[in-house]
């Protein structure tokens, strides 16, 4: 440890994000102190919509692998997937123990299991209020609200100073379960003295206060008062269990049994039933099959897909592909919850066709966000009263919402720093600096590929997508170097062949001459004709149609 002349520390704390600045997901973050690394949370992020089969992006962790003697361990603020949804791969890259609060190590152990390393990885639950002491680091939980059961802030204390990470949260006085925000340890790390905080800028465009999840339960029973015969289906996000719990109680209370539905929703369910997060009265609960011996208007489902994603329960029944339930004219579907920034289309698509169906639908007046609004964070910046502000969590814009509530609060562009993913901000006493960049950015999975699909396929993908591909197949002779068959030209995406047949013939006369030029210029490199093809082909297709598709020669060569 470095010290100065009067015995202070003079090592500099690191904070490295490695995701989760630029969009919403991939959140993980290190923080170095000398020969120490904790990272908090691993999560994953959704494909953009040009991100042709891919199924999920999760984060570049090489600064980690080149620093692996030094990591100590992931740290996690809660189970939602964007907190979450890489740490399997991530694992067989660098395992280290994990440390999560009980909730989020269910799901956890759940993805553990199935990639098989529930018995290589070692884990740790920590409840709220206790600490953890993982080499130069000090971590303390701290308990928050969230949508999800079980979420904390972080205290993460070395010899530069504290630093409070809140991970996502809102201020919930009446939580549906548990207890509300420990607002009180937070103002008292802040009398001790907070170097920086890094708080959920989410919500940090809507002035104001997030409602209660608990306003949720009057939502429902007025729904459930007012459509007695009809079928009920509500779509919420899997995670929200506080949101099940509530749906559970209106259910029994109006004398309905209820389905649970969707592959995440009843993994959640089920573990949060494990670990006493969730309380399902008896006899409420039936299967899917069990269904079709009750009237309509004694079943309630709960199902995923509230985010129009494709493969997810409500889809499939809108889509009329679900194999055990069909929508019906009169349904009623609940969307309980807000599209997620990107996914307005898919979840417009979802309901056209429940309307289409003949369901009616509903979908507002039946979410809260799990996200802190305006004066929530000032709220925390008070108790906090960090010397640095550092919005994390979001797109740009809402981050720059935060930073402009913190200059409200008094502070100045010095001491709000705006950082990017891979960005290194070296942190001390009165000292905040942008000191360098690390390798960071999206590694993709496509199937059981994690990271084989780069830049460059991705290209060739979007433009396969947008333009289509061209062959063009032909077969020289070894000696004569002279065309024996062919060329011929196959089109797949570009035209239709039938309906273009004048293009298509001109377009062999191009790529005739090309070769024909190679071939009197005594150049009978293959490399030089498939080139010549593609340069004159392509010109000539981008004069007549203004499309670019890729062209791919394909030249065969035989002995005469």
């Amino acid at each position: 440890m470095k010290e100065d002349s009067l015995g202070h520390t003079t090592s500099k704390l690191k904070v490295i994000p490695l995701g989760g600045l630029e969009a919403i997901g991939m959140n993980i973050t290190a923080f170095e102190y000398e020969d120490s690394i904790i990272v908090v949370d691993c999560g994953l992020a959704f494909p953009e919509d040009d991100m042709y089969g891919i199924d999920l992006c999760i984060p570049d962790i090489t600064y980690l692998l080149d620093n692996a003697a030094k990591v100590k361990g992931f740290v996690f603020t809660h189970g939602h997937e964007d907190h979450i949804g890489a740490l399997p791969y991530i694992l067989k890259q660098l395992n280290v123990p994990i440390y999560a609060t009980k909730l989020t190590m269910g799901l956890i152990e759940l993805k553990l299991t199935e990639h098989d390393l529930i018995r290589t990885t070692k884990r740790k639950v920590v409840h709220p209020g206790q600490s953890i002491n993982l080499g130069k680091f000090r971590v303390e939980f701290i308990k928050t609200n969230h949508s999800i059961q079980d979420a904390v802030a972080l205290a993460i204390t070395c010899p530069a100073g504290t630093v409070i990470h809140t991970g996502d949260f809102k201020v919930d006085f009446t939580p549906v379960f548990g207890d509300a925000i420990d607002l009180q340890r937070l103002g008292e790390i802040g009398k001790k003295g907070v170097l920086a905080l890094m708080c959920d800028s989410t919500n940090a465009e809507r002035p104001g206060y997030t409602p209660s999840e608990s306003t949720i339960g009057k939502a429902f029973d007025q729904i459930f008062g007012e459509h007695k015969r009809q079928r009920l289906i509500v779509a919420t996000f899997a995670s929200n269990v506080d949101r099940v719990q509530q749906i559970i109680n209106t259910a029994n209370k109006y004398g309905r049994k209820v389905v649970i539905e969707g592959r995440s929703m009843v993994n959640v369910i089920s573990v949060a039933e494990e670990l006493g997060r969730i309380t399902i009265p008896e006899n409420t609960l039936i299967t899917l099959d069990e269904m079709k011996n009750y009237p309509d208007d004694r079943i309630v489902l709960i199902t995923t897909g509230s985010q129009g994603e494709s493969m997810a329960a409500l889809s499939r029944m809108a889509a009329g592909l679900h194999k055990k339930v069909q929508i019906k004219a009169g349904d009623l579907i609940v969307f309980s919850s807000n599209p997620i920034p990107g996914n307005e289309k898919s979840v417009s698509k979802v309901m056209n066709e429940l309307y289409e169906k003949g369901a009616d639908v509903i979908f507002q007046d039946t979410h809260v966000s799990g996200h802190p609004c305006q004066e929530e964070i000032k709220l925390i910046y008070s108790l906090v009263r960090p010397q640095f502000a550092i919005p994390v969590h979001g797109e740009v814009r809402h981050r720059v919402a935060q930073a402009k509530v913190a200059r409200l609060l008094g502070y100045d562009s010095k001491h709000i720093i705006m950082m990017h993913s891979g960005d290194v901000l070296e942190l001390s006493d009165n000292h905040a600096a942008i000191a360098g960049h690390v390798q960071n950015g999206p590694i993709l999975v496509d199937g059981l590929g994690v990271g084989d699909v780069g830049n460059i396929v991705l290209r060739d993908r979007q433009r396969l997508a947008e333009d289509g591909i061209i062959m063009v197949v032909m077969t020289l002779g070894s000696r004569s170097r002279e065309i024996l068959a062919g060329p011929d030209i196959v089109s797949r995406g570009f035209v239709y062949v039938r309906e273009s047949e004048e293009l298509m013939d001109e377009a062999q006369e191009v790529v005739e001459d090309a070769v024909e030029k190679c071939l009197r210029g005594k150049s009978s490199d293959w490399g030089r004709i498939k080139t010549a093809v593609r340069d004159d082909l392509g010109d000539f297709i981008w004069k007549r149609t203004k499309r670019n598709p890729m062209i791919l020669p394909i030249i065969e060569e035989v002995s005469e």
